[in-house]
């Protein structure tokens, strides 16, 4: 995936090529194969794709956080410059999770513990994950616990909780839905991260909620200086989001480009499928035939032929080349070039 050419820097986050497998009872699956995608400094970029499609596998390996038997067999990872498939898990823990890469989890109603107070588990990130850019350096005591909770107080208000200095002080199950997300927004703002890693945090949400946190995500983005890594399975929160998309089918990536080209203009069969399933898009109910595969027994090829209407001879024997399409616009389809014999 080519970094943007406006931007001369290279990119914060540079995933190429990571092939990723997972060794079960029933054999090894293949839940990613050549995933690649670019997060610039300052953007945002979505990851869209079906259930199934390796969304959370990739967001686990660039944390490092992958399942036992899973092996990365090939690719790379590189942030900030930096490989982190070299990283052992003490670097990772240390310098990169929390620390460097904020996440937002999927479900607010899991992610806080239930009997310790908000306000002790955001201050824990920052005492264990925290580098003292937040409040300058020095050891852990009184005072710095007491400067942290000033700045956690400032990140509260800069995600519009309700009464933050109070609010700390409360437990999980005194907040709504929408206010357990803004916290856990707060915590993976609270070391000052130059990336956050959002996993479809507006799921569980009601849809005026899932707007409002949208708008919010998108000021504190601009806000705070951090780029964000935005995974989602709904079209219509990447076209509200974010600047760039990386679509995801059955572990491979399939098209990459700017969010209003790639809505506007989409090149692969399974972008155009998907797309048309959107309410805004579709007369009535409208899905994709078929179903994502599994990744014990794949299809060889193009892992969407068997579901594709544009499907040719080659495309159950070559997996496709990712090729150009335009400006900064890339896809991976035999009907834009098929590889010479």
């Amino acid at each position: 995936m080519a970094a943007d050419p406006t931007n001369a820097r290279p990119p914060l986050l540079s995933v190429a090529n990571l092939r990723v497998s997972i060794a079960s009872d029933e054999g090894l699956a293949q839940v990613l194969d050549g995933v690649s995608l670019d997060v610039a400094e300052g953007r945002i970029v979505g990851v869209v794709g079906e259930s199934g499609c390796g969304k959370s596998t990739l967001v686990r390996a660039v944390l490092g956080i992958l399942p036992r038997g899973a092996r990365t067999e090939s690719g790379s990872i590189h942030f900030a410059g930096e490989d982190l498939l070299t990283l052992d898990e003490r670097a990772m823990t240390r310098r990169i999770r929390g620390r460097a890469i904020g996440f937002i989890p999927q479900d607010p109603y899991l992610a806080l513990n239930p009997v310790f107070r908000v306000g002790t588990q955001l201050l824990e990130i920052m005492r264990w994950h925290g580098d003292g850019s937040e409040d300058g350096a020095g050891p852990f005591n009184r005072a710095r616990r007491a400067r942290h909770r000033l700045w956690l107080i400032q990140i509260l208000k800069a995600v519009q909780l309700p009464d933050p200095e109070q609010a700390l002080d409360r437990y999980p199950h005194q907040f709504s839905g929408g206010q357990r997300q803004r916290l856990l927004i707060a915590g993976a703002l609270a070391c000052r991260p130059r990336l956050v890693i959002a996993d479809e945090p507006t799921t569980a949400l009601d849809v005026t909620t899932q707007l409002e946190i949208l708008k919010l995500l998108k000021r504190l983005v601009a806000e705070f200086g951090v780029s964000m890594l935005f995974v989602t399975h709904d079209v219509g929160v990447v076209a509200q989001l974010c600047d760039e998309v990386a679509v995801m089918y059955a572990g491979q990536s399939v098209e990459w480009g700017g969010t209003g080209e790639l809505l506007a203009r989409p090149r692969h069969p399974y972008t155009v499928s998907l797309l048309a399933c959107h309410p805004d898009r579709a007369d009535g109910l409208v899905g994709i035939a078929g179903q994502v595969p599994s990744a014990l027994a794949p299809p060889t090829g193009c892992r969407f032929h068997p579901r594709c209407g544009k499907a040719m001879a080659a495309c159950a024997g070559t997996k496709p080349e990712t090729t150009p399409s335009g400006d900064r616009h890339t896809v991976a389809c035999m009907l834009y070039g098929v590889p010479d014999a």
